[in-house]
């Protein structure tokens, strides 16, 4: 697989960080199995992977030779360079390879089957400061620093499953679809059956399980559904699953996109994202005596969602493209309430089966492919523990369909809608005290600063629509 287009910028030759245990995320015998997984499989390259906080993947690549070092001490880089990070006056960072991320990437192969390229591997990576201690500004210890509250509250898991929805066209310089085929189309209509195919080996063969793959709604629009795992490794995971899958596309000439609406009238793409908690093993959201078998400790956490939803949604949907999917009539969810099966809330609670305990979730709609997904689990795990620490009180689910009803009907029922605009999402997030929490004394400020100026930018261009409609009649 070639490197990722966008990377950071050349490391320091060596880390300046005092050597101390404290920097190490690993064991030394899981930093010892890496190396001999280097040696024994001929890698020639690995790159350590971050990403910065809109969630654009960065890397840069280490050779074998200096690869022991850089798993003990790390590898420094410059922070200025990193959107959202520090300034250029305290911008010395260092990259802590996680052993556990450790993989192999998938390389394109000839029409002989043989594999092209040279081998490289890659590292998720930690970023702490020169004195090791964690920084701020990563958004995987945002992550991290959610699931220690988890941890605190007594609860040993949180569980992921999101499902990510994209397009593939022609080419990057425009939306010229490939197939025409609808939901759960056919190969006959499907023209990416086969590409599809090869992403899930790909996906397969770096670690990551997938249930299954279907044709979306729109035409060329495509899913691949990763099986659940604890939130850290499934962001892990996400930010892996959106290289492949533009990887894939472009061996067999194409461009996949993540954007969550890049057609007009057509429905967009979303990470329709799957949440429960476990303790010693067992489901803590199942309740076999409640009518939707739903806990009282699962009431409060999508009681913690709903409440909370206006405020994280510049997380969930961080992009000016975001609040053109979120509108009525495309199945994007609108309007803030839950239900087992009406698909128009925010919140869905897939309908029980006797023997599934274990899979007892909630599936919050909301989220896009593009977010964050170290921020977007640990904004979602935040909301919810707030539920469950203050008790809040789950309000009756709303099985009508929530698009049918008139704006007079969802003001009698108190039910409100999502932002309309990233601007007014910004609006919700800059005013939320858990958000602050959530995200952290470092990231807040800049994530409302770097939305704040997209919505600004956006709302102050002139566009095709506006003198189409307004030019010749105003």
């Amino acid at each position: 697989m070639a490197r990722p287009r966008t990377q950071a910028r050349k490391p320091a030759a060596r880390s300046t960080m005092v050597k101390s245990k404290d920097r190490a995320t690993s064991t030394p015998a899981a930093r010892r199995a890496v190396l001999k997984r280097i040696r024994d499989e001929g890698v020639e390259h690995v790159l350590f992977w971050f990403t910065d906080l809109e969630g654009h993947l960065k890397s840069f690549a280490i050779t074998p030779a200096e690869m022991e070092e850089a798993l003990n001490d790390g590898m420094g880089f410059d922070g200025s360079s990193i959107t959202g990070f520090n300034a250029i006056e305290e911008s010395d960072m260092v990259a802590i390879p996680d052993p556990a991320t450790f993989q192999l990437l998938p390389r394109p192969v000839d029409e002989h089957g043989h594999e092209l390229g040279s081998k490289v591997a890659r590292m998720i990576c930690d970023v702490v400061t020169p004195d090791g201690s964690p920084y701020e500004g990563d958004p995987r210890y945002a992550l991290r620093r959610a699931l220690g509250r988890m941890r605190e509250m007594g609860f040993d898991a949180f569980n992921v499953g999101p499902e990510l929805e994209y397009f593939v066209f022609e080419d990057d310089k425009g939306t010229e679809t490939i197939d025409e085929g609808g939901y759960f189309a056919m190969t006959a209509q499907d023209a990416a059956t086969e590409m599809r195919n090869d992403t899930i080996a790909a996906l397969e063969s770096v670690g990551i399980p997938i249930e299954y793959h279907h044709h979306e709604v729109g035409p060329s629009q495509h899913e691949i559904d990763m099986r659940y795992s604890d939130a850290l490794a499934m962001a892990d995971h996400t930010i892996t699953y959106r290289l492949i899958v533009k990887e894939v596309a472009a061996w067999h000439g194409y461009y996949a996109t993540f954007m969550p609406k890049p057609l007009y009238g057509e429905n967009g793409s979303g990470m329709h994202t799957h949440m429960s908690l476990f303790k010693n093993g067992r489901n803590q959201f199942f309740d076999r005596r409640d009518e939707h078998h739903l806990s009282k400790t699962a009431k409060s956490f999508i009681a913690g969602l709903l409440v909370h939803a206006r405020e994280m949604s510049a997380v969930l949907a961080q992009w000016v493209n975001s609040y053109k999917r979120l509108v009525p009539g495309y199945e994007a969810p609108v309007y803030v309430a839950w239900s087992q099966r009406n698909r128009s809330a925010l919140i869905r609670i897939p309908l029980y089966k006797p023997g599934s305990e274990q899979s007892t979730r909630a599936e919050i709609r909301c989220p896009d492919p593009a977010c964050n997904p170290y921020l977007a689990f640990a904004a979602l795990l935040q909301a919810g523990l707030e539920g469950i620490e203050q008790g809040y009180e789950l309000p009756e689910p709303m099985e009508t369909n929530l698009y049918r009803l008139t704006a007079e009907q969802r003001q009698e029922r108190g039910i409100i809608a999502l932002p309309g605009s990233l601007g007014e999402a910004v609006d919700e997030l800059a005013g939320s005290a858990l958000m602050e929490r959530a995200l952290g004394s470092h990231i807040f400020p800049r994530y409302v600063e770097l939305k704040r100026r997209d919505w600004d930018e956006y709302r102050s261009q002139v566009t095709e629509w506006e003198l189409r409609k307004y030019l010749a009649a105003l």
